[in-house]
């Protein structure tokens, strides 16, 4: 790898996915990092056009809904992102289900090592993990997921679909009023906007700290952009995996994204536009906290 195909910070590559030796490897799809892409995007659009529609008392609301062309238009945008949002949902399990289908062992698929379900072992990893941060038991050793990206999936996953079922009573109360009482609506008005405020603490806080802004992975990871990472990478991070990979040196270089593959180097181009989504992506979940916090007052 050459030094002036990456971007240093004091003599380490600021995307932590690109430190230590080995070749790449091939962590993730086109199709799962288009897709990631889009639901990011959607999401900081939807977050950003409901937030002032929903606590317009704040002072920094009509500011907001200006930027947006206004209120209608705000709502219209709004509109447009969930329906991406609830798209993207409904090509991704029908993306699980085509792979269900296919898969020989399907108890492995959903019970698996591979698997991106909660397993009954994330919480025997979770407990591990806090007794080895007081130094009583040895650190954890993940496979292809940690039980904290089992989580989050797991979280989004559930707090999209609320968020999502709860806005299309919103989006279409005339069709819904036909067999649904009045108070549901206003059930659905609460839940909605507050799970909202939730789903952007936990993506920010929760899901943006435990990828980018650990210790040793600050200031970002861009692996789920590249959609590869070195071998010490994948040692450091899934050593189960690194181990059933083997020996990466023996096998040829795949230019088309398949899992566990040996890569080329990302372009340097897109590590320039991952480097810089990256950082524009962290501070957008910073602004979208403190508004939430502010929201959350008023």
């Amino acid at each position: 790898m050459k030094v002036k195909d990456v971007w240093f910070n004091g003599g380490i590559a600021l995307d932590a996915a690109e430190r230590g030796g080995g070749p790449f490897i091939w962590r993730f799809t086109v199709f799962e990092r288009v897709l990631h892409t889009v639901v990011a995007v959607a999401f900081f659009v939807l977050a950003f056009t409901g937030l002032p529609l929903r606590f317009s008392c704040v002072a920094w609301a009509p500011a907001m809904i200006a930027l947006w062309g206004g209120a209608p238009a705000a709502g219209l945008i709004h509109r447009w992102a969930a329906g991406v949002v609830l798209a993207c949902m409904a090509i991704f399990t029908l993306y699980l289900a085509v792979r269900f289908a296919k898969a020989p062992d399907k108890r492995r698929f959903i019970s698996g090592p591979d698997s991106i379900f909660l397993q009954r072992s994330d919480f025997r990893e979770f407990w591990q993990m806090l007794k080895w941060s007081v130094g009583r038991a040895p650190k954890p050793r993940f496979g292809r997921y940690s039980y904290r990206q089992r989580f989050s999936y797991f979280v989004a996953f559930l707090g999209m679909m609320v968020i999502g079922l709860s806005g299309l009573l919103l989006w279409f109360p005339e069709w819904f009023g036909r067999f649904l009482p009045g108070y549901v609506f206003n059930v659905a008005t609460v839940i909605h906007s507050y799970n909202v405020m939730l789903l952007a603490a936990l993506i920010v806080t929760y899901h943006f700290v435990d990828v980018h802004l650990r210790p040793n992975k600050a200031p970002l990871d861009g692996v789920m952009f590249t959609g590869r990472a070195t071998f010490a990478y994948m040692q450091e991070e899934h050593p189960l995996l690194a181990e059933a990979i083997g020996d990466p040196a023996a096998g040829p270089v795949s230019a088309r994204a398949v899992r566990d593959r040996i890569a080329p180097p990302p372009p340097t181009w897109m590590r320039r536009v991952h480097v810089a989504l990256g950082m524009v992506a962290l501070a957008l979940g910073a602004l979208l906290v403190g508004l939430s916090l502010w929201d959350a007052l008023c």
